[in-house]
């Protein structure tokens, strides 16, 4: 690896008063690190929580002694896509994984995205929507319905050929992520969109990856309410990149 990507993968884990489950993801990601025999780097991006989501992970990296791992934290909550963007700008990896804390796609997942990278996609993007015999998904019909009207919406206005911009596992190489990141603006659960348009616009290469993907139990997600407002915020993307 060069001195610019001193680790094969960064994994940015965007958190919000997750203190009942931010060691574990940390723990989940590591096993899977240590089984890859690889390097790697976590990076736990703190929203803001108002409970101790951030001293939880401090000390499980330090009780562990994870010299690869850190926690970078806002004192107000900014918004998931004010988290990833700063876990990115932050990152060393070849490769920068963004994924949820409640690892709905299991870590394993990421060999999937890596592959399509290796062989010279630029944004590799897990995909509920488009299906494979070892990719399950299990979510509530709400969910999913939501999901169906949203990226009908994004396909019509920005996104037109990609059928689930907000699964929320997605893999860069290094080049697109801070070519992206770095003028990307939304704070929001749109930032995903921007982040994909914006790839297209720079016209990086996409793939959209079947992955399995099981609906966590809790979620800071509010279905139509966020729904609504990342709808309007659809409206902005063209208006903020010209």
């Amino acid at each position: 690896m060069s001195e610019a990507a001193p680790f094969a993968l960064s994994v940015v884990i965007p958190v919000y008063n997750e203190a009942w489950n931010v060691a574990e993801a940390i723990r989940r990601v590591e096993a899977y690190r240590r089984v890859k025999n690889q390097a790697w780097e976590i990076l736990v991006v703190n929203d803001g929580s108002r409970d101790n989501t951030k001293e939880l992970a401090e000390n499980y990296i330090r009780r562990e002694n994870l010299g690869h791992a850190r926690v970078l934290s806002f004192e107000k909550n900014r918004g998931k896509g004010a988290a990833v963007r700063e876990g990115v700008l932050a990152s060393r990896g070849k490769y920068i994984l963004l994924t949820d804390a409640d690892l709905s796609s299991p870590i394993k997942e990421v060999d999937k995205l890596v592959r399509s990278l290796d062989f010279g996609t630029d944004v590799a993007i897990g995909s509920r929507a488009v299906r494979s015999r070892d990719a399950d998904v299990q979510q509530t019909w709400k969910r999913a319905l939501s999901g169906r009207i949203f990226n009908f919406l994004v396909r019509f206005t920005v996104l037109p050929g990609i059928r689930d911009t907000q699964c929320g596992f997605k893999c860069f190489s290094r080049k697109a992520a801070l070519d992206i990141f770095s003028v990307q603006k939304l704070d929001g659960f749109s930032f995903d969109v921007e982040a994909l348009y914006l790839a297209r616009r720079k016209r990086y290469k996409i793939s959209e990856i079947p992955v399995m993907w099981r609906q966590g139990d809790k979620t800071s997600v509010h279905l139509f309410h966020d729904s609504f407002r990342m709808a309007s915020d659809l409206l902005k993307i063209r208006k903020i990149h010209g």
